[in-house]
C-alpha cells in the first residue's frame, strides 16, 4: 500500500514545497514531472560525521532522480519530532533519520507510519516498538565497541588499571559501543591477573566541551586514571585537553571511536591510542541505495551493518589523507 501511494503521488504531481526556514531547495521539476523527496533530519550538523553521510547520501539519490533535502536536529528530540511532521505535510517520499533520542522519537514516527511514509533510520536506531522503520543502516557498534576494548587490553598492558567511560545514553549506537567495551573487559578480568576497573560511567555527550568537563570533575575524583574510552573522536579530544590541563596526559591512555580526520590527526600525534573506525560515506551511499532499491519494489533487509576496523597510530603514520 505505502508503495502504491507514493507511485499516486508520483503520477498526480502532489507535493507541498518545504519551508524555507527547514533550509529546503526548490521542488521545481523542470517540467518533466514531479520530483521525488527524500527528507533527512541529522543528529546534528556540528559533527563532521553527519555531514559525510549526507554528502554521500544525497549524491547517491541525487544521481538516480532523487531530490533531498537536510535539515539539522541539532540534537533536541523535539526539534526533531517538529521537523518530521513538517516532512510529513510536505508528503515527501521517504524520511531518513538520525535519531536524536532513540526512544522518544517513536510517537513522531508513527505519525509518518500513518502518513504511509517510508521511515529508514541512519547510524542511530529507533528503539519504540510501535514505531515501524523500513531499514535500519548502520556500523556494527557492538563489534566496534568489542573492538575498543581490545585496544584499551593493548593500550594499559599487563599493569591494567582504573578507566573512565564517557557514553551518550540517549542515543542506541553509542550503548551499543559502550556494552561491546564492557563484554571484553569483563572477561578479560575473568582470567586476568591485572584487573581493568570500568571506574565511572560519565556523560560526554559526543561533545569536546562536555568531553573536557566531564573528563575535569573524573579527575578529582579519579587522579589515578589509567584509560579513558570515548564514544567519538569530539568527547575523547576534549577528554586528552582536561588530561593536558592537568599534566596526565602521558599517564591516561584515550580509546575513541569514529575515525574522524582530527580523530585520526590525534591517532597520529599520539593524543589518541587507537580508534574503531566507521565509514560514513558508506552510511550515506547505502542508505540512499536501500531507499531507491525499495521504491524499485525490492525487498530491503531490515537492519544493514557496516563492520568498523581498528585504526592505530601505525595506520595513521602511513594514511595518505593525513
Amino acid at each position: 500500500m505505502k508503495r502504491i501511494t507514493f507511485l499516486l503521488s508520483l503520477a498526480t504531481g502532489i507535493f507541498v514545497g518545504c519551508s524555507k526556514d527547514e533550509g529546503a531547495s526548490s521542488n521545481d521539476s523542470g517540467g518533466n514531472g514531479p520530483a521525488k523527496v527524500i527528507a533527512y533530519s541529522t543528529l546534528t550538523s556540528n559533527n563532521p560525521f553527519f555531514n559525510v553521510i549526507s554528502s554521500n547520501l544525497k549524491a547517491e539519490a541525487n544521481a538516480a532522480g532523487y531530490e533531498v533535502i537536510v535539515v539539522s536536529g541539532d540534537e533536541d528530540a523535539k526539534k526533531q519530532s517538529d521537523q518530521i511532521k513538517n516532512f510529513i505535510a510536505q508528503q515527501v517520499a521517504a524520511i531518513v533519520l538520525n535519531p536524536c533520542d532513540s526512544k522518544s522519537i517513536g510517537p513522531a514516527i508513527e505519525e509518518a507510519n500513518k502518513a504511509e511514509i517510508p521511515v529508514f533510520t541512519c547510524d542511530i536506531k529507533c528503539l519504540a516498538p510501535e514505531a515501524k522503520v523500513v531499514s535500519h543502516i548502520a556500523s556494527d557498534n557492538l563489534q566496534g565497541g568489542r573492538m575498543a576494548g581490545q585496544a584499551m587490553i593493548e593500550a594499559l598492558g599487563e599493569a591494567g588499571g582504573k578507566v573512565l567511560v564517557l557514553d551518550k545514553r540517549e542515543v542506541e549506537s553509542c550503548l551499543l559501543r559502550v556494552q561491546g567495551f564492557k563484554d571484553v573487559i569483563n572477561k578479560h578480568n575473568a582470567t586476568a591477573t591485572s584487573k581493568i576497573a570500568i571506574v565511572a560511567e560519565l556523560p560526554g555527550a559526543g561533545q569536546k566541551i562536555k568531553g573536557r568537563e566531564t573528563t575535569q570533575a573524573a579527575l578529582q575524583s579519579y587522579p589515578d586514571l589509567s584509560g579513558i574510552f570515548a564514544i567519538n573522536d569530539p568527547s575523547a579530544l576534549g577528554a586528552y585537553s582536561a588530561l593536558e590541563e592537568a599534566g596526565k596526559a602521558d599517564q591516561v591512555k584515550i580509546i575513541a571511536f569514529d575515525g574522524q580526520p582530527e580523530g585520526k590527526r590525534a591517532i597520529k600525534d599520539g593524543k589518541i591510542f587507537a580508534d574503531p573506525i566507521q565509514f560514513p560515506d558508506r552510511l550515506g551511499r547505502q542508505t540512499a541505495k536501500t531507499i531507491i532499491a525499495y521504491f524499485e519494489g525490492e525487498d530491503v533487509p531490515a537492519e544493514q551493518l557496516i563492520p568498523t576496523e581498528l585504526y592505530r597510530q601505525a595506520d595513521a603514520l602511513n594514511d595518505p589523507e593525513l
